[in-house]
């Protein structure tokens, strides 16, 4: 069985390519269980039916997408949402909803399986009752908007006016602070050094390091990285605790 979707969008044109573009989807499969013009008729459909997941524009006559959202989010058992649309300004406003993506319109077949990829992951975690929701990190990375698992960072540094986000895969930059992202996090994270906190999961070593500025001391290796990130007196006790537990 297909995913059940319902798409919301006041542009006939664009309904009828998502409809065209679903057809092509394969794992999962999906089809348009329903489709409605405006956040009024969305929520005849959403009180009459269950969905497995909405396909959502952003700007429409009356309500826009993002109130919609904020509605569906009040229902007993809220279908998941994928954003739809032309504009890439509300990414952040649309993850802060807890929608699974967000597309921007022309939408491309393979962006589309990845969103349904997402709906079918988070209505199975629905089924799975009990199961904590996992904190993500919204990031923009040139012109897109990624969520990263806060699970999958093996270590954050500071460096100039940003932050690295390192996951095993690749290196984001992030605008924030490391002492708010100590706070958030604090119990995954170990700050090795003033500049930088370290997956607690990852650790795998602590070793001698010499450094060019700071002379010999130590650092610590991750897995799933190849590169040593230093350890400054003031947490080396700290490291090593980590280490021995």
């Amino acid at each position: 069985m297909g995913l059940k979707m319902l798409v919301v969008d006041d542009e006939p044109l664009a309904r009828s390519r998502v409809r065209t573009l679903l057809a092509d989807c394969t794992e999962p499969t999906a089809e348009i269980a329903a489709e409605a013009a405006n956040a009024a008729q969305a929520m005849e459909h959403l009180r009459r039916q269950a969905f497995d997941g909405v396909l959502l524009d952003i700007h429409m006559p009356g309500a826009d997408g993002l109130a919609l959202a904020q509605v569906i989010r009040t229902l007993p058992e809220p279908p998941p949402v994928v954003f739809v649309t032309a504009y890439a300004e509300h990414a952040v406003a649309a993850f802060e909803l807890e929608a699974v993506d967000y597309l921007t319109k022309p939408v491309r077949l393979e962006r589309l399986q990845t969103a349904l990829a997402r709906i079918e992951k988070s209505r199975m975690g629905r089924l799975g009752a009990g199961e904590s929701e996992q904190e993500v990190l919204v990031i923009q990375d040139r012109g897109r908007t990624e969520r990263v698992p806060v699970t999958e960072v093996l270590y954050f540094k500071a460096e100039l006016k940003y932050i690295t986000v390192r996951t095993a895969a690749r290196s984001y930059i992030l605008d924030g602070s490391l002492s708010d992202l100590e706070d958030r996090h604090g119990t995954q994270f170990l700050r090795v050094h003033r500049n930088a906190l370290v997956s607690r999961r990852a650790v795998r070593a602590l070793e001698k390091h010499f450094d060019a500025e700071e002379g010999e001391g130590w650092a610590v290796r991750l897995n799933g990285v190849e590169e040593s990130l230093a350890v400054s007196r003031r947490q080396l006790s700290a490291v090593r605790e980590a280490l021995a537990s």
